[in-house]
């Protein structure tokens, strides 16, 4: 419907326009080569063809605007109230201060030239600064940003993602289940890894740098707490190390599935978040004991043994199973091994008494 708006309006100033210019060739004297019978039909062609333009010129002005206000709606989403505030009044003095400095360079040949670059250049500091210090600005004029109505509820922890919990793409599904509350981080330095893989000439990396990116695009339509910071920490080598080093700052959690990562983390206090001891936690509990049914996918590593899986995944080993691979046996469940990689069951066949 804006769209549209837009280019009925365009369509409408365009027609205006075309007659007009044919007003001004006729008064000019440049539509002497027409005879006078003739000028009504150059002021309709005239208008039809500015109406012709100002459709087209309409449509696309008015897709872009469409595009650059949904950005804006993103990008103030994952911006505080007080950052907001504080930077329209970065604009307004940025535009201020650019004023003041035009009253001299109008008096400079040519300083006209210069006013728009001034502007700009002005308008986008004072808002990025002030944008960046909004809590030192407001603390200057008395107001502590910190400060908060009592609430019962202590406040949702952070969470910062790293790529490999972003390729993964469980966490989109974890976060469509409304199970996760508290804002959820993902840094710029982690978009720019993740574009590196997209860009790399190994196509197994290419995709899933690609996949990557869809999926962190995905979590932001699937939640408003989703938000991308800048912060970088250009004195330190390693994603990794960045990642760890943004979770003391902000004493946010870190949420991977990088087993070396996640020991790290913790070693240096970081609390840590594995996707993987999740996705175990949840997985149905086999205690020994227990009487399974399941079909011999395989053989084992070890000597007679084979390998059923459950539907969850897990892993069955079964002792002497390799005998019947392809078949569907019954199972008596021996003892249950938990490691980060995931969970396998030990079991053995249930000999029918004869």
């Amino acid at each position: 419907m804006f769209v549209e708006t837009v280019r009925f309006l365009f369509t409408t100033l365009g027609v205006l326009a075309g007659y007009q210019i044919g007003v001004w060739l006729q008064h000019g004297d440049r539509l002497t080569f027409l005879n006078s019978s003739f000028y009504a039909a150059a002021y309709v062609l005239m208008a039809l063809l500015g109406g012709l333009i100002g459709f087209v010129l309409g449509g696309v002005v008015g897709r872009a605007i469409v595009r650059l206000m949904r950005r804006l709606e993103a990008f103030l989403s994952r911006r505080s109230a007080a950052e907001v505030v504080v930077g329209t009044i970065g604009l307004v003095v940025g535009l201020g201060v650019a004023a003041l400095f035009s009253l001299a360079i109008m008096q400079l040949p040519y300083g006209a030239w210069a006013l728009i670059p001034i502007f700009l250049v002005s308008a986008y500091l004072f808002t990025y600064f002030a944008a960046r210090k909004n809590v030192e600005i407001l603390r200057l004029v008395g107001i502590d940003p910190a400060e908060r109505a009592a609430d019962p509820r202590p406040p949702a922890e952070s969470r910062i993602l790293d790529s490999s919990a972003i390729i993964d793409g469980r966490i989109v599904d974890i976060m469509e289940t409304g199970f996760l509350a508290g804002d959820t981080i993902i840094p710029n330095f982690v978009l720019s890894e993740l574009q590196r893989v997209a860009d790399s000439s190994d196509p197994e990396k290419r995709i899933r740098g690609r996949r990557g990116l869809d999926l962190a695009r995905r979590m932001m339509a699937v939640s408003d707490e989703v938000r991308v910071v800048d912060d970088d920490y250009h004195d330190v080598a390693g994603v990794d190390s960045k990642l760890i080093r943004l979770g003391q700052d902000l004493k946010a959690a870190v949420v991977t599935t990088d087993f070396n990562l996640a020991k790290v983390a913790e070693i240096k206090g970081v609390r840590v978040l594995n996707i993987n001891e999740l996705a175990n936690a949840v997985k149905t509990a086999v205690l020994p004991g227990e009487h399974l049914e399941v079909k011999v996918l395989r053989e084992g590593r070890e000597q007679d043994q084979g390998v059923a899986y459950l539907d969850d995944g897990t892993m069955v080993v079964i002792e002497d199973g390799r005998p019947m691979v392809g078949s569907t046996v019954g199972v008596e469940v021996l003892s249950v091994l938990q490691n980060p990689a995931g969970k396998m069951i030990f079991t053995k066949i249930v000999r029918e008494r004869g």
